[in-house]
């Protein structure tokens, strides 16, 4: 008897190698305090490693670890998004309290380690590597969310953070059970194949795993009403920790909500649709009505990103190319607005020493024009207004769902942009067109992390310039982000209609 190995394609795991080397090396820096100031360092290095061995992988359709695995366009292009967010929150997370507290190597190990699984949760062609590389990610952000020691809102949301986080897991492994029970199958393409073969596409065994599936992503991506931990989490985090999940989570679980429901499910497309449409409708409303009362900028955003998870929603709800790219396009613009949005935040919060409080706004687009303009310009870009990526994003959605027939969902977009203005504006206005408030005038003195010369780090400004200055570029210039998301949808051109 004879043993054959697998093949393993060591060129396509190259960047889940570069992950793997890089997190074990901030971990073994921790041993040594003369060299734990590099580990910042050593993640970016890491990071900038993955991002140029998956652009050399560019172009790659292939199955990886006996297609458990699968590198192509789609896991390309999400995994360079989400390395992309990784790095801006290394660089928001220098100086912060919640590094210190916890010690920088250990805090940016559990980053790293987050991010290695979001990579592989973009590659996940199989129901094992999907619930591995799921809470892979998962795990360590419970831990970053209540990183800050010192403030009880950071425990307190991490602990949220962990509680339902467990539930939407627990939820989604009892749904992939009923999926292998009715399909014999985990790869997805093995799975749309045991599912028409078996004639069990709607039986009801069936149904339940999918319902299941989709609620326990929808944990992950803050999709109402599985979004009641999303507030909480946004403002109680580290707000590093947040500017990175708030576009990273979504990155990494819709890259996988993509290719399982429209590889694996794919022939059940008929009966899953209208309940996603329905989860975004809900989400839509939700977020943006919920948005309105808030008085926490983080909190406000976080109900933001619920409405804008539902607009996102809709690219799966088509069941199109067109969609997928739509979708692709729209993630990277959000991950720009979100970057430059939390990135003012940080410097705002290092400066005054104040909560994220809506008020303490007041009047520093005179005061402090490195916070007030990138946080104007994502402001406008969330609310989707012109020349911004943001608008491009919504309109590429709009169109998406006009020519497949779901022109209420599109109508129902417009509502939500149209209630979104009624929070967005009211952050420009209280930037732009409000007096100072006398605690805006105040110097925070002997408060830990409070840091005068914020707005002067260039760790800081950097994502917040960049991130602006994307929202606006790709909202004038679309078309290399466009055909940048195209790549995406592409690889599962073979799968769609």
């Amino acid at each position: 008897m004879t043993f054959d190995a697998p093949t393993v394609d060591y060129a396509g795991l190259s960047p889940i190698i570069a992950l793997t080397a890089g997190l074990v090396l901030v971990v073994l820096v921790a041993v040594f305090d003369s060299i734990k100031r590099i580990a910042p360092a050593l993640v970016l290095l890491t990071l900038a490693t993955t991002a140029g061995l998956l652009i050399w992988q560019w172009g790659s359709n292939t199955g990886l670890l006996n297609d458990s695995l699968r590198i192509d366009g789609l896991a390309i292009v999400f995994s360079l998004l989400i390395v992309t967010a990784a790095a801006g929150a290394v660089l928001l997370t220098i100086g912060d309290p919640s590094e210190s507290q916890v010690g920088r190597p250990d805090f940016l190990a559990l980053l790293l380690a987050s991010v290695l699984g979001m990579v592989l949760l973009t590659m996940a062609n199989n129901l094992i590597t999907f619930f591995i590389a799921l809470e892979l990610f998962s795990i360590p952000l419970y831990a970053l969310c209540g990183t800050n020691l010192r403030k009880r809102e950071s425990l307190e949301s991490g602990l949220k953070y962990l509680i339902i986080g467990s539930v939407g897991s627990a939820t989604l492994l009892y749904g992939m059970a009923l999926i292998y029970g009715a399909s014999a199958a985990t790869e997805f393409t093995a799975i749309a194949s045991g599912l028409t073969e078996g004639g069990l596409i709607s039986d009801s065994l069936t149904l339940v795993g999918v319902g299941m599936i989709a609620v326990g992503l929808a944990f992950k991506i803050s999709i109402a009403p599985f979004h009641q931990w999303t507030p909480d989490v946004y403002q109680g985090a580290p707000t590093p920790v947040t500017a990175f999940m708030s576009a990273a989570t979504k990155l990494a679980a819709f890259a996988v909500f993509i290719r399982f429901f429209l590889t694996a499910l794919e022939p059940m497309v008929a009966d899953w649709d209208v309940i996603l449409a329905v989860l975004a409708t809900i989400s839509i409303l939700v977020g943006n009505v919920g948005a309105i009362a808030q008085t926490s900028l983080k909190r406000m955003l976080g109900y933001s990103g619920v409405a804008q998870a539902g607009y996102m929603l809709a690219g799966i709800v088509v069941a199109t190319q067109q969609g997928v790219d739509a979708l692709t396009f729209y993630l990277a613009a959000y991950l720009a607005m979100n970057m430059a949005a939390f990135a003012a935040i940080v410097i705002h919060e290092r400066q005054t020493g104040f909560s994220d409080s809506i008020e303490s706004l007041r009047g520093i687009g005179r005061s402090n024009p490195v916070v007030a303009w990138p946080l104007t310009i994502a402001m406008l870009a969330l609310a989707g207004l012109p020349p911004t990526a943001g608008f491009i994003g919504k309109l590429y959605l709009f169109q998406a769902l006009v020519e497949a027939d779901w022109t209420w969902l599109g109508v129902m977009i417009a509502i939500g942009t149209m209630i979104s203005l009624v929070y967005y504006m009211r952050v420009v206005a209280t930037i732009w067109m409000s007096p100072a408030s006398d605690a805006s005038l105040q110097v925070p003195t002997g408060e830990p992390g409070v840091d005068l010369e914020a707005s002067r780090r260039w760790y800081l400004v950097l994502p917040a310039v960049l991130g602006s200055a994307a929202a606006i570029f790709f909202g004038i210039i679309p078309q290399p982000l466009v055909e940048f998301a195209q790549h995406a949808g592409n690889a599962l051109a073979a799968y769609i209609s």
